[in-house]
């Protein structure tokens, strides 16, 4: 699903107005009357005994709220609309709703921050729509504004709070909060989602996105590039790569696992589960020697390997059995558990110089490149995927904060790589500048050897024949959706990586059935 940038909003609305001569007063009616429906489907009663608070602005977004107001009313709704801005700055078509509602008789009213009454009516409504600001702004909320005044207001309703096409305060294009920003239940937006909406901050605060036709022609709509989308089932499901029937294991890929050390026994093991559970045919696991009889105990399915060590980590003398293993695999998945001795770290980068087959980088893979980006700069050409957390991002010189996606983005186009910034929602930005955001998973993954798993299902498909950038977006979506299958039943307190590696399957299987 495509996710859009602000400015390609205002492309969609000018090319709707400009190019097909649709008014755009009709288009405003047609967002007033989704949101009014969508506030209608929510009310815990009969219309006629509920109360609305509409919190508008002077733009176009306060013109959604003003006219969906009058709908309200109409419907039989006791309705307030409060403006938090000037009156004389209300845009044409704010204006034309204004004079629609007061026909009505209900009348548009300057909010005030200290008129403890507008307050007390707000806390006491059924439903609050906010409708202050949209996807127009760029800049921060000043403290002690209308605006912020309002804002905190509607934090602070008991009703349901849905938004107008964008929580306000929300940055369109990031999620990043704006200084302060609206908590929505539900946000009703048009025509696409946006980008603020599935990222950052903006994923939690916009509630449950409903994208909405408001009469936009749907050619226009597929004609704006977004290089950015959202991840759903039917991507995950293409990720897939096919088996056939009379397949043996030769003919399911390869992979290679590298990691591991005294202390950090699980992680490996980890990774090649999750390459086995997922459709890998064969999968090697190579551990320091002081290891490896731990490992060999706990694998029944994937083949563990000893490695020369030093000190219970991997030596940089390992490099010729390791290469030499790897003429035998297609993918070579490295870094989890490994640790950050020197000798270790030596072996990575030699191993990132030396090796022209594709690479899932992880963990302390990932923080051997500090220092070294150079390395990966020279891998331009071959594949190499990074899966860092924010805090390995920012120790090879990204920077998340505020923009995810405009950070994931930048990384991969520089460096040539795919890169899976993982998070709240997991970010796959490739080299050509695209994006992927992941739309599954939730706190129970937030453990220690989630990351292992995700590392060896990405290597895996890509081992099955999966694109670097399909089988890393594809694998972060089952991931999540694996996780959520198992919070289900076990709470995300209680569940483990393990658990999420189980129920690998029924994901499989729901994705199958698909049929893409």
């Amino acid at each position: 699903m495509k996710l859009a940038a602000a400015e390609q909003m205002r492309e969609l609305d000018r090319k709707a107005i400009a190019e097909r001569n649709i008014p755009s007063i009709d288009l405003m009616e047609r967002a007033a009357a989704e949101v009014a429906q969508a506030a209608l489907d929510l009310l815990p009663e009969k219309a006629s005994k509920c109360r609305a608070a509409v919190f508008c602005g002077p733009g176009n977004n306060g013109g959604d709220g003003i006219g969906a107001a009058r709908l309200l009313f109409l419907m039989g709704l006791k309705v307030r609309v409060f403006l938090a801005g000037e009156y004389d700055r209300l845009t044409p078509d704010a204006m034309e709703e204004t004079g629609r509602l007061s026909e009505c008789g209900v009348e548009l009213e300057s909010f005030d921050p200290e008129d403890k009454a507008q307050a007390a009516w707000a806390r006491g409504c059924h439903v609050v729509i906010d409708a202050l600001l949209g996807v127009g702004l760029n800049r921060e909320i000043a403290p002690g504004s209308k605006f912020a005044a309002a804002i905190d207001l509607i934090n602070t309703c008991k009703g349901t709070v849905i938004a107008a096409d964008l929580a306000s305060g929300v940055a369109a294009d990031t999620g990043r909060i704006l200084g302060r920003a609206v908590r929505a239940d539900r946000t009703v937006t048009f025509s696409l989602p946006k980008i603020g909406q599935a990222a950052g901050d903006g994923a939690v605060l916009s509630g449950k996105v409903t994208v909405h036709d408001i009469g936009i022609p749907a050619a226009l709509v597929r004609e704006i590039p977004c290089p950015v989308q959202a991840v759903e089932a039917d991507f995950a499901a293409a990720a897939l790569p096919p088996r056939k029937r009379d397949g043996h294991k030769g003919d399911f890929g390869k992979v290679l696992i590298v990691g591991g050390s005294v202390g950090y026994t699980g992680a490996p093991y980890l990774t090649a589960l999750a390459a086995v559970k997922s459709g890998c045919g064969l999968v090697y696991l190579g551990v320091p020697e002081s290891i490896w009889g731990v490992e060999a105990v706990k694998c029944a399915s994937a083949m563990p390997f000893p490695l020369a060590d030093r000190r219970g980590s991997l030596s940089h003398r390992a490099l010729p059995e390791l290469l030499e293993r790897l003429e035998n695999c297609g993918v070579l998945a490295l870094g989890p558990g490994l640790g950050r001795r020197e000798s270790t770290r030596r072996l990575v980068l030699e191993t990132l110089r030396q090796t022209e087959k594709p690479v899932v980088l992880d963990a302390d893979g990932i923080n051997a490149l500090e220092g070294h980006i150079d390395i990966l700069d020279q891998r331009r050409g071959r594949v190499t995927i990074l899966t860092p957390h924010g805090g390995e991002f920012a120790r090879i010189g990204g920077n998340p904060a505020g923009d995810p996606v405009g950070a994931a983005r930048s990384f991969a186009q520089t460096h040539g790589c795919v890169l899976v910034l993982k998070g709240h929602r997991t970010v796959t930005a490739g080299p050509a500048g695209n994006a992927l955001v992941n739309t599954t998973g939730g706190s129970g993954l937030a453990k220690g050897g989630s990351g292992d798993l995700l590392t060896g299902l990405i290597a895996s498909l890509l081992a099955q024949g999966a694109s670097p950038v399909m089988a890393a977006a594809g694998a972060v979506w089952i991931h999540g959706r694996a996780a959520d299958l198992a919070s289900e039943t076990l709470t995300a307190y209680g569940m483990t990586p393990e658990d999420t590696a189980a129920a690998f399957p029924k994901v499989f299987s729901k994705l199958q059935g698909i049929g893409i």
